[in-house]
């Protein structure tokens, strides 16, 4: 037979780069949303971001001329629930007693949720090196998070972990999604954006909070954590879900936290301790090994529909 010519780069290299840029962004994201909770209160803070967020995205939406009308209205009013309503809430409050890294930590144990749950409904398994990479990064967030020891912030722990799981939930519907039908990106990511900052909104009507103090750091850091650290990421998350596995998504996520950590610790002050040094380590080596992995599967492959 003759040979099959591959392209040079690595098909998945797009989503590989954009999981790169989607992980800088979301781990000075963690440093904003900090310091912005210095001027506003946890619910108005996350109501304003996510329907800035919205208008956002429904003006690039318009921008490009594409159609308005939603696809599966029930299952995206189900995404926005997760991605937006219970991701964002629930790290947002968290923040206000829990610090940067710590909390950042917490909310990415979602990979492992998402490998648990698109086992059963996605078919999705892990194979040989991968086994090794996720037992590692498992024990770098049990080395951060000390589970052994009690903790006077458990509220802030609980909302930061039920953060990670409806993180989880919501790339398991929208793998879902994908295979009932096809979507455009930007549509769906406007429309469980504006669903899902709904029910933040009400919240932030309804439950009294301190007045929010205007200034030129909060609307700029209101701006980054709507308009790039919220709207632009989604698209670069549904985009990097679309080229990859579940499980390969959110194991590569896992460089935003230790970003996070460092950031808060040159900005804010923070120090991570020696154990949470330790976990750090063990997750890059996670990544570093998923990475080897990969490129070793990639050329593998090559080689043999090269000689066949």
């Amino acid at each position: 037979m003759n040979a099959i010519r591959f392209p040079k780069n690595n098909k998945h290299q797009p989503a590989v780069v954009a999981l790169i840029v989607l992980s800088a962004i979301w781990g000075y994201n963690w440093v904003v949303m900090k310091e912005c909770l210095r001027y506003s209160g946890a619910l108005d803070f996350a109501a304003m971001r996510t329907s800035l967020g919205a208008v956002g995205l429904f003006a690039l939406l318009l921008w490009k001329r594409k159609p308005l009308r939603p696809k599966e209205i029930p299952w995206t009013i189900f995404l926005g629930l997760l991605s937006t309503t219970g991701c964002i809430g629930f790290v947002t409050v968290a923040l206000v007693a829990g610090g940067v890294g710590k909390t950042a930590i917490l909310v990415y144990t979602m990979p492992f949720f998402a490998l648990i749950m698109a086992r059963p409904l996605l078919g999705e398994y892990i194979h040989g090196l991968q086994w090794v990479a996720v037992i590692l990064a498992f024990a770098g967030l049990m080395t951060i998070l000390e589970p052994w020891k009690l903790q006077s912030t458990t509220f802030s722990t609980l909302l930061a972990l039920l953060s990670g799981i409806s993180w989880a939930g919501s790339a398991i519907v929208m793998k879902i999604m994908r295979k009932k039908t096809d979507f455009d990106l930007v549509s769906l990511s406007s429309w469980q954006m504006l669903f899902g900052s709904i029910p933040l909104v009400l919240l932030a009507l309804t439950i009294p909070q301190r007045p929010i103090e205007w200034s030129w750091y909060f609307a700029g850091g209101l701006i980054y954590t709507s308009i790039i650290g919220q709207s632009l990421t989604l698209l670069l998350w549904f985009y990097i879900l679309n080229k990859l596995s579940v499980g390969m998504a959110g194991m590569g996520t896992l460089a935003t936290p230790v970003i996070g950590v460092i950031c808060a610790s040159i900005q804010l002050g923070e120090r991570p301790s020696i154990l949470e040094g330790a976990g750090m380590l063990l997750i890059l080596s996670a990544l570093a090994l998923l990475s080897y992995n990969g490129i070793r599967q990639h050329y593998r492959f090559k080689d043999v529909i090269e000689q066949d």
